[in-house]
């Protein structure tokens, strides 16, 4: 198995969190390694958008702890759990968030939902925010599209335009939440494909929720899978393929069968339909 324990940006111990009777994550441990693709997947509901809003200091952890490393390894650490407000805004300002469906402003332009981060937490000069903006949308192929407002771009537009706000500040960690919802086959290459290159060239670690197996699969450098409140597998793409737990094959494998059932916890046919005209 990959080891990618020895220089990790973020680190979940013995984390806990629920919503109240309900237990979402329990005690779970792992690390997002530095510089790579990390994937959060399995069944909806398992938590993984939460990891997401724990790491970005929405959420509060009940039990463990939530760190974000500084630029060495164990340098500078910050548990988010602990963040007062101003720690809190200094570590959100080295993420970038990528929010399901884009999220775009509807009443600004194309140009100035990526310049929004800029004028709101940096002095820039108009004339710099204007080439930083410029720069962005032409990283995701869009520097065209500036003058467009959201509702004149199409879905896979939307997310690329999305994307280029995400990484306007430069941040340090990127995190997408199901950023292949919802695309055609086209823009979802497009939209893979860019996460991998500009993850590559601009030195990010990136976190992808995602449910798409084959695209999340052929970006990622490292597969967590939540099931239960527990990791069930982790590792490379193919180590996590060649898992041997029975959720994990199921959901790898798209069955409809398995520790997941299809039909939902009832008392027998016989004794329902049994009961005639009554509930």
């Amino acid at each position: 198995m990959a080891d990618y324990s020895t220089d990790p940006l973020v680190e979940l111990k013995d984390l806990s969190f629920g919503y109240g009777e309900r237990r979402i994550l329990d005690g779970v441990t792992l690390s997002i390694p530095r510089g790579k693709v990390t994937a959060l997947m399995g069944a909806s509901g398992g938590g993984k958008t939460t990891v997401l809003r724990l790491i970005g200091g929405q959420y509060r952890a009940q039990a463990g702890q939530v760190l974000l490393h500084g630029a060495q390894y164990g340098k500078d650490v910050q548990d988010m759990g602990k963040a007062n407000a101003q720690a809190l805004y200094a570590a959100r300002r080295r993420m970038g968030m990528l929010f399901q469906f884009g999220a775009l402003f509807t009443d600004l332009s194309v140009f100035d939902n990526v310049a929004f981060p800029l004028r709101e937490h940096t002095n820039l000069s108009p004339a710099l925010v204007r080439d930083v903006v410029l720069m962005k949308l032409n990283a995701v192929g869009l520097r065209g599209a500036r003058d467009l407002m959201p509702s004149e771009v199409s879905g896979g537009m939307a997310r690329r335009v999305a994307l280029a706000r995400a990484i306007a500040l430069d941040p340090e960690l990127v995190m997408y939440d199901e950023p292949f919802a919802g695309l055609d086959p086209i823009s979802l290459g497009t939209a893979a494909r860019l996460i991998r290159q500009l993850n590559d060239t601009m030195g990010l670690t990136s976190i992808v929720v995602s449910h798409d197996l084959e695209e999340t699969f052929h970006i990622a450098d490292k597969v967590i899978v939540l099931a239960n409140g527990k990791i069930a597998a982790q590792g490379t793409p193919q180590e996590v393929r060649e898992s041997t737990d029975p959720l994990v094959h199921q959901f790898v494998n798209a069955l409809p069968e398995g520790p997941v059932r299809f039909h939902y916890p009832a008392s027998s046919v016989d004794a329902d339909f049994s009961m005639g005209a009554g509930r």
